[in-house]
């Protein structure tokens, strides 16, 4: 029986195109502690490392991160944020481990850039127009009506929930994965869901992959932001194993973008986008959530 789920599970990960890595000990720290009977145990904590992203000369922001996969991290944030668009040519992307900076580099200055200098010289700050950033990016969003059956999202939620992941190692972490169909392709993890996000999108604008057949698997709740950067990629379905946010769901049904949350186990709910699934598999017949996975799910 052990080699046989040891065989599954490596069919498993030969599907991903970028996996977890739980053993890379630069994502987490061992720490002493004393548990709840007054023993002395020791855990896996994950690291949080300052990020400071530049685009061309102006600093943007400092986000905290796992460290791993800093350009695709800074390239989906500027994306996703509407500060980079599909016509920007990037000509170089510097990261600097000592300094913790990553520089992106355009052929030409963009108008962001101009815009975010007059906000910072008036105000002393820029976050609170980030959003409004956003929700201008979605003019003209037009997602693609691809199907998605529910024996995929239940297929995928068992490959996810088993793959050796930093979530399953040490908690405090969100997972975000990149799929086709029944297949995981990409598995980014970070501090924050945000970050996760972001790291897709870098994958897909450094690689240029299609993403009109693509979902997105969270672990994180499906929240506003959550919401506009699925659909600024382009991605028409977006799956969670948490819940919604009213305006989360608001925006989606308004997009029409497919919003699937409570995965767990035999059970989810779809509140936007109903028209792309086709539920092709009884419930009845999908194998019941790891324990394991329960536990950690419910640590976080």
């Amino acid at each position: 029986m052990m080699a046989e789920e040891g065989s599954d599970l490596a069919s498993v990960l030969a599907e991903y195109v970028i996996a977890p890595a739980p053993t890379d000990a630069r994502l987490t720290r061992a720490v002493q502690g004393i548990d709840h009977t007054g023993t002395a145990t020791e855990i896996s904590v994950v690291e949080e490392r300052p990020l400071t992203i530049y685009l061309n000369r102006q600093e943007i922001v400092t986000a905290m991160t796992i460290g791993d996969y800093p350009e695709y991290l800074a390239l989906g944030f500027l994306r996703n944020q509407g500060m980079l668009h599909p016509g920007d040519e990037i000509t170089a992307i510097d990261y600097d481990e000592e300094l913790e900076t990553v520089v992106v580099r355009t052929a030409v200055e963009t108008s962001y850039e101009d815009k975010l200098q007059k906000k910072t010289r008036t105000s002393g700050c820029a976050v609170g127009t980030v959003f409004g950033d956003m929700m201008e990016g979605l003019e003209g969003v037009v997602l693609p009506q691809t199907p998605v059956r529910s024996s995929w999202l239940y297929a995928l939620a068992h490959k996810i929930n088993r793959t050796p992941s930093l979530y399953l190692e040490a908690g405090a972490i969100h997972g975000t994965v990149l799929c086709q169909e029944d297949r995981p392709l990409v598995y980014m993890e970070d501090v924050g869901r945000h970050n996760a996000v972001d790291k897709i999108a870098g994958w897909i604008q450094s690689t240029g992959a299609e993403v009109s057949d693509k979902i997105l698997y969270t672990t994180g709740r499906l929240t506003s932001e959550m919401v506009i950067k699925t659909a600024m990629m382009g991605i028409p379905v977006l799956v969670s194993r948490s819940g919604f946010t009213a305006w989360g769901v608001e925006i989606a049904q308004e997009l029409g973008l497919t919003l699937i949350g409570r995965m767990r186990g035999q059970r989810f709910i779809c509140l936007s986008g109903e028209a792309r699934l086709i539920r092709d598999m009884d419930p009845a017949n999908v194998p019941a959530e790891a324990k394991a996975h329960r536990r950690k799910s419910s640590e976080r």
